[in-house]
C-alpha cells in the first residue's frame, strides 16, 4: 500500500475516535465508535477458544471493520435505524474502499460482504458480539444514562443472534442477568430514597405539631 493511501485511509479510520455512539462508559461520558470497537475485537479474542472450528484471524477483522462506515455517516442508535440509514452506510463503505490498493479493496469488502450476509459462523459470532457488547456498556453505565425504552431492550437485543452457539447463548443469559441484578439494584435505591423522604416528611410533621402545641 502506497504512502499517501495508508495515510488517507488512516485520516478517514481517525474519524471513529470522533464520531459518538448513544451509550455511556462508566465514567459517565459518551462512548466513541473507535472504543466500541476496540472492546469488540478484545470480546472476539478471549472468546476465540470456545470456537476452535471457526477462523478467528477473520472473525477480528470483521469486528475490526464493522463500523467502518460510521467514519462517514456517524452512529445511528439500533432502535433508531431505518433502512434508508443501512443503505446510507453502506454506500459509505463503497466510499472508503476506493482509497484502497485492489488487494486490501477486495479483503475489505469480502470481510463486510460476509458479515452482511450473516451466513459463516465467523460472521454470526461477530454480529452476536457486537450487540452483546453494546449491552455490557450500558450495565457498565450509569442507569440514569438508560432511555425507557432501554429498559426492555437491555433485556431482549442480541437474543436472537446469540442462539448461532450454545456458548454464545449461555453468556448472553449471564450479561441478562447482570441487567436485571442493576435494575433491582436502582428499584431498591429508589424505595430508600422514597422511604427516606416519607421519614423525613413524617419527622417535620411531628416536629411542627411539636411546636404548634408548645405555643398553644
Amino acid at each position: 500500500m502506497d504512502q499517501r493511501s495508508l495515510l488517507e485511509f488512516m485520516t478517514i479510520a481517525e474519524k471513529l475516535k470522533c464520531n459518538l455512539r448513544h451509550s455511556c462508559t462508566s465514567s459517565g461520558r459518551p462512548e466513541s465508535v473507535a472504543e466500541h470497537t476496540f472492546r469488540l475485537i478484545m470480546f472476539a479474542w478471549l472468546v476465540e477458544d470456545a470456537f476452535p472450528e471457526c477462523d478467528s484471524d477473520r472473525v477480528m477483522k470483521m469486528c475490526l471493520l464493522h463500523d467502518m462506515g460510521e467514519a462517514v455517516t456517524g452512529d445511528v442508535p439500533a432502535f433508531e435505524k431505518k433502512e434508508e440509514d443501512r443503505m446510507t452506510e453502506k454506500d459509505a463503505i463503497y466510499q472508503i474502499a476506493e482509497v484502497l490498493p485492489d488487494k486490501k479493496r477486495k479483503e475489505f469488502l469480502m470481510l463486510l460482504e460476509e458479515l452482511e450476509a450473516s451466513e459463516t459462523m465467523e460472521a454470526k459470532i461477530v454480529h452476536a458480539l457486537d450487540k452483546m457488547e453494546a449491552i455490557i456498556q450500558h450495565n457498565e453505565a450509569s442507569i440514569d444514562t438508560w432511555l425507557p425504552l432501554e429498559y426492555d431492550l437491555q433485556l431482549t437485543y442480541g437474543q436472537e443472534q446469540a442462539k448461532a452457539h450454545p456458548y454464545l447463548e449461555r453468556l448472553r443469559e449471564l450479561i441478562r442477568q447482570d441487567t436485571l441484578d442493576k435494575i433491582d439494584a436502582a428499584v431498591d435505591e429508589a424505595l430508600d430514597e422514597q422511604m427516606g423522604l416519607q421519614g423525613f416528611y413524617k419527622m417535620q410533621c411531628e416536629n411542627n405539631l411539636a411546636e404548634e402545641k408548645n405555643v398553644t
